[in-house]
């Protein structure tokens, strides 16, 4: 029941995040969706970020030891986000995420990007109509690095620094898409055009993403890959080593007799 719970909350978030992101495809911008509708979305996220915490917490996914690791996490990302501030791609923040959410699961990875980029946020200035919107996408990094096969050594390096390559390009394709029809004017061979059908828009989204962002989507990529290479072993095992249950009794000595 609780596993159940666990993945309907996860379900749940992927659902609000596609509808989020994927709006341009099936409303008009005049239809009332606009950056100004951020608080509600700001509302949404947090939501959905305590939705899968407390499911997590109910199915017995997290516990103590384990929400104290997130916020340790969650500290060491906010700290990294500034010393990267995306110049060129280049992003501290996101192999951790997908190592934790490796390691402790989809949940887990969930909350920490989310908690991150909310967290980062506030000391960056980067609050913004954009944050929910980096909140979910950044959380969806996470949650679906808790879903990769299983793989071990080397292996596994590999398949978790192709997956922060894919993560990255998508999560700067996400990112634009949903701000997309008010980055431009209405007049040029890539704006959104709420009178064509979705694939002439995704069409000109393409060449949209092309001009303006492969470019951050590229280096983001290749910063997880290259970190995750470098320090994804030790780390992993790290983190590994923190997400081990105590056995107590095994330090409790037995009673010895008085000779």
């Amino acid at each position: 029941m609780e596993t159940r719970r666990s993945q309907v909350a996860m379900a749940a978030a992927v659902v609000i995040g596609a509808v989020a992101f994927s709006w341009p495809l099936f409303l008009r911008p005049e239809s009332g969706m606009s950056p100004t509708q951020a608080p509600i979305m700001f509302a949404i996220a947090l939501s959905t970020v305590l939705a899968v915490v407390l499911s997590e917490v109910a199915g017995g996914r997290m516990d103590a030891r384990t929400l104290a690791m997130l916020g340790v996490l969650a500290a060491v990302g906010t700290v990294l986000r500034p010393l990267s501030a995306g110049t060129a791609g280049f992003e501290l923040i996101f192999f951790l995420m997908i190592l934790a959410g490796r390691v402790f699961g989809a949940g887990f990875g969930f909350a920490l990007g989310a908690i991150t980029l909310f967290t980062s946020a506030l000391i960056t200035s980067g609050v913004g109509p954009w944050l929910p919107y980096q909140m979910l996408a950044a959380g969806f990094v996470g949650l679906f690095a808790g879903l990769l096969p299983k793989a071990r050594g080397w292996t596994e390096i590999w398949l978790l620094a192709g997956y922060g390559m894919v993560s990255a390009f998508a999560y700067g394709w996400v990112m634009d898409f949903s701000f997309w029809p008010f980055g431009i004017g209405n007049e040029t061979q890539i704006s959104f055009d709420a009178t064509l059908g979705p694939l002439e828009n995704l069409h000109r989204f393409m060449l949209y993403n092309i001009a303006t962002s492969m470019g951050w989507n590229l280096g983001r990529a290749l910063t997880n890959a290259v970190l995750i290479v470098l320090l994804g072993i030790p780390l992993l095992r790290v983190l590994r080593q923190a997400a081990r249950p105590a056995a107590f009794a095994e330090a409790i000595a037995a009673p010895t007799r008085a000779e």
